[in-house]
C-alpha cells in the first residue's frame, strides 16, 4: 500500500502519502536546463518520500503516468497538462483550471491535484520569476503560485533567481507571493539579496534561505548511443576535448538580442573568433553542444546556431569539430559534457553541467544569474559578460580561462564537495517543511463566485 506509517500513542496510524505538485519545470521542455531542474527535484523527493504522489505540470495533454530511475529504483509520478493558453475549452488552460478549482475540482485533473496537494513546489524555470519577458509571461509564471495561495495550499519556492521586477505592480505581486510562501530559496548569494529585499521586514532565516541551483544534483547518465568521438574512452595522450554551447537565442537574432539584453559586445564575433583561435592555436577537438533543442524554425534553437557555426568552417577544420545531435536528455548531455577538458557555454545550465562534473568551465553571460552561480563554485573570474565588456575583451577573458584550466579545476574540485553538501541540505530542509505542512486539513473553496478577471480576481 502506498502509505506512510506513524506511531501515535502506541498505535500505528496509517497516513496518506505526501501529495505534491511540481510547477515551473517539466520533463518535456526543449530546454535541457529546465528539464534538469525537474529531474533533479524528482530525485530529491524520491529519496526522502519514496511513496510520494507527485504531479508535474507539463506541456502535454491530460493526465499520464511516468517514472524515473533513482538509486536503482523506479520512482513513479504523474504528468498533468497545465498551460497558459487562451483555449479556455481545453481542461489544461490555466483559466479553466482556475474555474474548476473554485468548483471543487470539477473533474479537472490539474485542479484536483492542486486542491489535494500538501504543498506546491515551484522553480519558475530557474530564472523566470521576473517581469523581464513581458506581462503575459509574468502572468503565466505566477498564475499557479497565486492560485495555490488563494486556496491555502502551502507554496514552496525552490532555489531560483528572483527579479528583476521593473513594473511596480508586478513587483507588489511578487512581494505578496514571496511573503506568503511557506519557504523561499534563492540559488546564489546575489539572488538571495533580492529575496531579502522582496520580503523586507518579514525576513525569516528559517523560511528564506540561500541554496544552490537544483541542477547541481542532476545525475549524469551514460547514453545508449555514445558519440563516436567518445566511444571506448579517450586515450591519455589524445588531444584535449573542448565543449562549446552556442545560444540560439542570441546567435540567431543578434540585433534583437543586443537590444533585449543590452549587449555591448558582438556575440557572433565572440563565438567565431573563439572557435578559430582554438582550432588555430591548439590541437583540441571541438564539440558543439546544443542545450535548447527547439525546432530549427524557432529563433532560440541552439541546434541551428551550432549548425551555422559548423558550416562556416573549412573542410579541414570540420574534421576536428562535431555537433551533438538532438537525441540526448539532460542527464545524458551532462555525462557527455563531463568528458570535456574545458567547457564554455552561454546557456547557464549547460555550464552547470560542466561545473558539477568538475570540468573547468567558462560562461558568456547575458544576465546576472550566471555570475552568482559561478561564484558559488569559486569560479567567478571565468564569467565573461558581453553586456559590460567589448568583443575583444570577452574573447581574451575566455582565452585566459582556457589557459588556466588546470588551476580552475583544482579550485573547482576543492569547492564542489561543499556545493553537493548544500544540495543535500536544501533537499532535507525542503522535506522537513513539507512534513510540517502535510497534515493540513482539507481546503474548502472560499465563499463567493470567481470574478471575471481570472488573472487577478480572488488571488493574492
Amino acid at each position: 500500500m502506498n502509505v506512510m506509517m506513524a506511531e501515535t500513542g502506541g498505535r500505528a496510524v496509517v497516513m496518506d502519502p505526501v501529495k505534491l505538485c511540481l510547477i515551473g519545470a517539466a520533463t518535456d521542455t526543449t530546454n535541457l536546463g529546465v528539464s534538469a531542474l525537474c529531474y533533479s527535484m524528482l530525485a530529491g523527493i524520491a529519496r526522502r518520500f519514496p511513496n510520494a504522489r507527485v504531479t508535474v505540470f507539463d506541456n502535454g495533454i491530460g493526465l499520464r503516468e511516468a517514472s524515473l530511475r533513482v538509486d536503482k529504483r523506479n520512482f513513479g509520478y504523474l504528468l498533468c497538462a497545465g498551460k497558459n493558453s487562451r483555449r479556455y475549452y481545453r481542461p489544461e488552460s490555466y483559466q479553466t483550471i482556475r474555474v474548476a478549482s473554485w468548483l471543487g475540482g470539477l473533474g479537472n485533473p490539474a485542479a484536483q491535484a492542486l486542491l489535494q496537494a500538501d504543498a506546491v513546489l515551484d522553480v519558475s524555470g530557474g530564472d523566470s520569476f521576473c517581469d523581464l519577458y513581458g506581462a503575459r509571461v509574468f502572468r503565466g509564471n505566477t498564475f499557479i503560485k497565486r492560485l495555490a495561495l488563494a486556496h491555502g495550499v502551502p507554496l514552496i519556492l525552490l532555489p531560483q533567481t528572483y527579479g528583476p521586477f521593473n513594473d511596480p505592480r508586478r513587483l507588489k505581486i511578487a512581494e505578496r507571493i514571496v511573503a506568503r510562501a511557506a519557504m523561499a530559496w534563492a540559488r546564489d548569494r546575489r539572488s538571495f539579496d533580492t529575496l531579502r529585499q522582496l520580503v523586507g521586514e518579514n525576513f525569516d532565516p528559517r523560511k528564506h534561505q540561500c541554496g544552490v541551483d537544483l541542477a547541481f544534483g542532476l545525475q549524469a547518465v551514460e547514453p545508449d548511443t555514445v558519440p563516436a568521438e567518445l566511444t571506448g574512452g579517450r586515450a591519455k595522450d589524445a588531444p584535449p576535448l573542448v565543449g562549446l554551447n552556442v545560444s540560439g537565442l542570441i546567435y540567431n537574432a543578434p540585433e534583437l538580442a543586443r537590444a533585449h539584453f543590452g549587449l555591448k559586445a558582438d556575440y557572433r564575433a565572440i563565438i567565431h573568433e573563439l572557435v578559430e583561435r582554438l582550432l588555430r592555436d591548439t590541437d583540441c577537438r571541438l564539440m558543439l553542444v546544443p542545450h535548447v533543442l527547439s525546432d530549427a524554425r524557432y529563433v532560440e534553437s541552439d541546434g541551428t546556431a551550432c549548425a551555422t557555426v559548423l558550416e562556416r568552417l573549412s573542410e579541414a577544420d570540420r574534421r576536428r569539430v562535431f555537433a551533438l545531435p538532438r537525441i540526448y536528455d539532460p542527464g545524458e548531455t551532462k555525462w557527455i559534457i563531463s568528458h570535456c577538458d574545458w567547457f564554455c557555454g552561454t546557456r547557464m545550465h549547460s555550464t552547470i553541467a560542466g561545473l558539477s562534473s568538475g570540468v573547468p568551465t567558462a560562461a558568456i553571460a547575458y544576465s546576472l544569474k550566471t555570475a552568482g552561480v559561478f561564484e558559488t563554485c569559486g569560479q567567478g573570474e571565468h564569467v565573461a559578460d558581453p553586456r559590460t565588456t567589448d568583443t575583444q575583451e570577452v574573447i581574451d577573458q575566455l582565452w585566459r580561462s582556457w589557459q588556466v584550466r588546470g588551476t580552475a579545476k583544482a579550485t573547482l574540485d576543492a569547492r564542489l564537495p561543499q556545493v553537493f553538501a548544500q544540495v543535500e541540505h536544501q533537499h532535507d530542509a525542503i522535506a522537513q517543511t513539507i512534513r510540517g505542512v502535510m497534515r493540513r486539513p482539507a481546503v474548502a473553496a472560499p465563499a463567493g463566485k470567481p470574478g471575471a478577471d481570472s488573472a487577478t480576481s480572488a488571488l493574492p
